[in-house]
């Protein structure tokens, strides 16, 4: 299943989108944002593999959202405005939805996403694993995706945490380039030096994520993504 946002400053709009969501299996929405600059601060820290985006926007154009994200994932425009279309389609957006969108055009925009998506997991094998590989000391380990609980930033280090008890394993990268490796729409950076498996949070109260009876703290640049993440469950 694919993980989107979608973006649009009009509330109905967004509601109609979260509305033809729930209809359809073939994507999750992680979150909704009427801020653009709101959503990019939610890209900075979750990757999705889908952004449902409005070109007409104040402040910044869905275009120039676009234009500004340096590794952007497949978009689909949308729009009161047809005249926007060619310029979406230059930007190689995977669709482009006139408002209002019609449940039957927004599946069929949706299904052109994951034959695409379908189709870059066949160019590029190993991005769609369970695993991937990190170097530590001197050898490289495997790492599932899905025994991973949490990951620490240690200034220039990371320290991988496991499930049960499973000894921690530190390897010298970023947080920044771990997330960039890690499946999109199951782990989430939640402060400046820890991501979290999503699937593993046990509670949130306060500022603090539960992962059983580990306590994580949530940083305040990253806790609006989190109330998204909460809000849109």
């Amino acid at each position: 299943m694919m993980t989107c946002i979608a973006v649009d400053d009009e509330p109905l709009a967004l509601e109609v989108i979260k509305k033809y969501v729930s209809d359809t299996p073939l994507v999750r929405l992680t979150g909704t944002f009427t801020d653009a600059i709101q959503a990019l601060t939610f890209l900075k820290i979750q990757l999705v593999d889908l952004i449902i985006l409005d070109i007409h926007m104040p402040d910044i154009s869905g275009i120039q959202f676009l234009q500004s994200l340096k590794e952007p994932p497949m978009v689909i425009f949308t729009t009161a405005y047809a005249e926007y279309a060619v310029k979406g389609f230059e930007l190689e957006a995977v669709d482009y939805l006139v408002k209002p969108i019609k449940f039957e055009r927004f599946v069929n925009a949706l299904e052109k996403a994951q034959k695409l998506m379908t189709m870059r997991s066949a160019i590029t094998v190993n991005t769609e694993e369970d695993f991937l590989f990190v170097k530590s000391g001197y050898g490289t380990i495997r790492v599932n995706f899905n025994e991973i609980l949490y990951i620490e930033g240690l200034d220039d280090y990371i320290k991988i945490h496991f499930k049960d008890e499973k000894r921690p394993v530190l390897s010298l990268m970023s947080l920044k380039s771990i997330l960039e490796k890690l499946p999109a729409g199951r782990f989430m950076r939640i402060h400046r030096s820890f991501i979290v498996s999503l699937k593993n949070v046990r509670s949130i109260r306060k500022k603090n994520i539960f992962l059983g009876n580990i306590k994580i703290p949530i940083g305040d640049t990253y806790y609006e993504a989190v109330h998204h993440w909460i809000s849109d469950l």
